[in-house]
């Protein structure tokens, strides 16, 4: 019942909106949104403001996704398939932990790598599994933090996956220990990527990307992990407030 009203909403609002030329709806809005924010005290105007941006943000994925056909445009402009991909040596013996719909997984596989992908939601696995083919590539259900495939692994990759985890280096340093790989490829959230983020902790929102996430990293943060889990980094750069790193058994 509740979905239906936002929807009714939804429809008794967007329709007269649509009527408006874009520049004097986007003008009209922030008038609208300036009073409302103006009319409350300092703190209350921001949580309001930063709320409301969250919402925006959400928005936004959800567009470009539906601009990119079902792609999200963020896999061509930041390209992080790349720092995958550049770093693999054909042959090379890949374990893709919460390989999601597959994109990474495919892109490493086509550049030579033999690529398991472990994925805990079984739309997920069924998704990649349609897409993508490749004699070097195979998708499996499985949640990692239970069960891994018991086959030799050279490189273990997490991508955008680390910060959903619980208790990180005693998870890294236990697949460290079953499967002995030589590296880690590694990606997560970087928590200094805006000045709105500890503003937003300041004041008592979520300031996380993800209401998932379990924290995201500062770098020093992410490092000192890292070393509490047995691993050293050898190369770290930071890139769309995102860190990229590769990693090795210390």
């Amino acid at each position: 019942m509740k979905r239906v009203a936002l929807g009714l909403v939804r429809l008794c609002i967007g329709l007269p909106l649509r009527l408006l030329p874009a520049p004097l709806l986007t003008k009209g809005m922030y008038a609208l949104l300036h009073g409302m924010a103006t009319a409350r005290p300092p703190a209350d105007s921001l949580r309001f403001l930063l709320t409301l941006q969250r919402y925006l943000d959400s928005l936004q994925g959800i567009e470009a996704v539906r601009y990119g056909g079902g792609i999200h445009t963020k896999h061509r402009h930041v390209r992080y398939h790349e720092f995958f991909t550049a770093r693999l040596a054909p042959g090379e013996r890949v374990l893709d932990i919460g390989s999601g719909t597959g994109f990474l997984s495919h892109a490493m596989a086509a550049a030579g790598a033999r690529v398991t992908g472990i994925e805990l939601e079984e739309r997920n696995v069924a998704a990649a599994t349609a897409r993508f083919r490749h004699e070097n590539l195979r998708f499996v259900r499985g949640d990692a933090l239970v069960w891994l495939p018991d086959e030799p692994v050279d490189t273990v990759v997490m991508s955008n996956v680390l910060e959903h985890l619980p208790k990180r280096p005693e998870f890294l340093r236990s697949v460290q220990d079953r499967l002995a790989p030589r590296r880690w490829l590694l990606r997560v959230p970087l928590f200094e990527r805006d000045w709105r983020l500890p503003l937003m902790k300041e004041l008592g929102l979520d300031w996380r990307s993800d209401d998932t996430h379990e924290t995201e990293h500062t770098v020093e943060e992410f490092t000192a992990e890292l070393a509490a889990a047995g691993l050293e980094v050898i190369h770290l750069e930071t890139r769309w407030s995102e860190i990229w790193c590769e990693a090795r058994p210390s």
